[in-house]
C-alpha cells in the first residue's frame, strides 16, 4: 500500500504533475485483527494440552492487533527519513498517514478504549465508532504518544505468536478476503437499490449501467427518482 502511494506520486512527478495537496491514508484493520488472532490462538489452546503453553497463549491475546499498527507505524516512520520520500517531500508531497480503522473493541475483557488510547501517535486517524467515540470521551485516559518506545516489544509479541503457530500473513490474508467479500456484498446491494429506485421511477438501467430516462406526459425526458421530488 505505501509503495503504491509512492509510486503514484513519482508518476505524477515524473509527468510534471504537482504534488502538492494531496492527501492519502492507510487504513489498518484493528478488532477484526486481533479476532482472528484470538481465534487460532483458542484453536491452538485446544490442541495443546499443556498448561504452561497454554498459559503463554492466554497472555498472548488480545495482543496482536496493536502489535501490528505499531510495527505499521515503525515502518512509516522508517519512510520517513528514506530517500526516496525526501525526494518527493521537496517537491511538496505529504506523507501517507496511517488510519486506524474497527477500533471498537469486541472482547469484553479488555478496556472498551483501548484501541484508541494505546494507539495514539503523531500524524494519525482514528475512525471510531459512535460507542467506542462516546466510552472515550466519558473514561478514556489519553497518556499521550503510546506508540514510540513500543516497537520491541511489538516485534517481540509478532515472534511469540509464529513460534506458538500464528501466522500473521495469514491473519492478514484471511482478513483481507472478508473484507473484500463484505465491501462487495454492501456494493451489491446498493446498486441493487439503487436499481429498484430507478425502475420503479420507469427508467431503465442498461447493461453497462447507464440509464434510459423515463418519459414524461409532455415528451421530455424525466430523471430517475432519488427518493425526493423538486
Amino acid at each position: 500500500m505505501l509503495d503504491a502511494f509512492l509510486s503514484g506520486l513519482e508518476r505524477r512527478k515524473a509527468a510534471g504533475g504537482s504534488l502538492v495537496g494531496i492527501e492519502s491514508v492507510a487504513s489498518f484493520f484493528i478488532s477484526r485483527v486481533d479476532t482472528e488472532v484470538d481465534r487460532q490462538l483458542a484453536q491452538i489452546a485446544v490442541q495443546a494440552g499443556d498448561k504452561v503453553l497454554t498459559a503463554e497463549l492466554d497472555r498472548l491475546r488480545g495482543q496482536g492487533a496493536l502489535a501490528n499498527a505499531r510495527l505499521a507505524y515503525e515502518i512509516y516512520e522508517q519512510m520517513l527519513v528514506s530517500d526516496r520520500w525526501n525526494a518527493l517531500a521537496a517537491a511538496g508531497a505529504r506523507p501517507q498517514r496511517l488510519l486506524w480503522a474497527s477500533t471498537g473493541v469486541k472482547d469484553k475483557a479488555f478496556s472498551d478504549t483501548r484501541y484508541v488510547t494505546d494507539l495514539v501517535a503523531p500524524d494519525t486517524v482514528n475512525t471510531m465508532p459512535e460507542a467506542t467515540l462516546l466510552a472515550v470521551a466519558d473514561h478514556g485516559k489519553i497518556r499521550g504518544d503510546a506508540v514510540h518506545g513500543s516497537f520491541t516489544e511489538a516485534h517481540a509479541t509478532f515472534e511469540t505468536l509464529s513460534r506458538v503457530g500464528v501466522s500473521i500473513e495469514e491473519v492478514a490474508n484471511i482478513l483481507e478476503e472478508q473484507g473484500i467479500a463484505s465491501f462487495s456484498k454492501s456494493w451489491d446491494e446498493l446498486i441493487e437499490s439503487v436499481t429498484k429506485q430507478i425502475e420503479k421511477a420507469g427508467a431503465v438501467v442498461l447493461p453497462a449501467g447507464a440509464v434510459e430516462p423515463a418519459n414524461g406526459e409532455n415528451g421530455q425526458d424525466t430523471a430517475p427518482a432519488t427518493g425526493r421530488r423538486a
